[in-house]
Formats: structure tokens, sequence, C-alpha cells
């Protein structure tokens, strides 16, 4: 049986003194996103290469770090169902954007590269193997049309 959530999020930009938008180059990209029941708004831009403020998050990063963050939930999620206990979680993930002359783009490929500290040094082969059963799990790799890779490191931690 499936279950349906709904997430809301509004989006709220406003045009400048002295701006238009009658002109690529004439208006700021920096908007306010409001994510419903959360205390903080994010200031978001677009991509210093796409005119935006390289100091705000933009929809790219926003994109990478959900599917980053999304994966180690799943992956500590399967973790536990096989009874590995996870003493640290780190990645530095890294995505490839697209972008064609005429202006279109698309992700090509996230790389994930999480290093895991575990315990139990005889967990070490199966903890690596679940990061595909977390990706098989991992609601925002699966609505995506790139490919994701995983290259993981795991660490053990014995003390």
């Amino acid at each position: 049986m499936a279950f349906n959530h709904i997430f809301k999020a509004k989006v709220n930009w406003q045009l400048g003194n002295n701006e238009t938008t009658q002109s690529p180059k004439g208006f700021s990209r920096n908007h306010v996103v409001t994510i419903a029941n959360k205390k903080t708004p994010l200031e978001v831009s677009a991509a210093k290469p796409f005119r935006g403020d390289e100091t705000l998050y933009n929809p790219e990063d926003l994109l990478l770090s959900a599917l980053a963050s999304c994966h180690m939930m799943s992956y500590l999620y399967v973790c536990a169902q096989h009874n590995i206990a996870v003493l640290n979680y780190e990645d530095n993930a890294e995505a490839v954007l697209e972008v064609e002359g005429s202006g279109s783009g698309r992700f090509k490929k996230v790389t994930l590269n999480p290093v895991v500290t575990i315990k139990d040094a005889s967990k070490k082969e199966l903890a690596k193997t679940l990061h595909e059963k977390a990706n098989g799990l991992c609601f925002i790799a699966n609505s995506c049309n790139f490919l994701v890779v995983h290259d993981a490191e795991i660490v053990i931690d014995a003390h």
C-alpha cells in the first residue's frame, strides 16, 4: 500500500530598485524559500555562473545536499537493520552539471564519497555493500534521472 506525503515550499522574489526583467543581466536572482513548518527561511540565489550571489544557497547546491543527506539517512537505516554500529558518517559529494549552448542543462552525474566509521571490523564488507541497498531506498535518488555513484570508504574504530 502506498502512502502520499505532501511537502510545501513558498518562493518569494521581488524586483529591486533600478532593476528590470527586460534584460537577462538586469535583475537579481536572490530570493527567499520558506518551507512549511520550518523555523528558518532559506536565502537562495542562482549559482555564480548564472549571475547569482555565490554566498547564498542555489538550487544545484540544494539538490546535491538533498541527495547526499537522503542517502546518509537511508544508509543509517539499513545499518540499523543489520546491527552495524556506525560511529561517524562524512560525505564530500560532488555533482556534474552539463549546460548546453542554449542555456538548458541537466545534472549528468553525482558522486557520493561517504567515509563511514564503524565499530565491528567483521562487518566492514557488509557495511560497504549496504550503500547499494541505501541507494535503492533513498527517495531523492529514486527521483533522479542521472547517474548516482558511491565511492564509499569504511573505517574501523573499535574503541
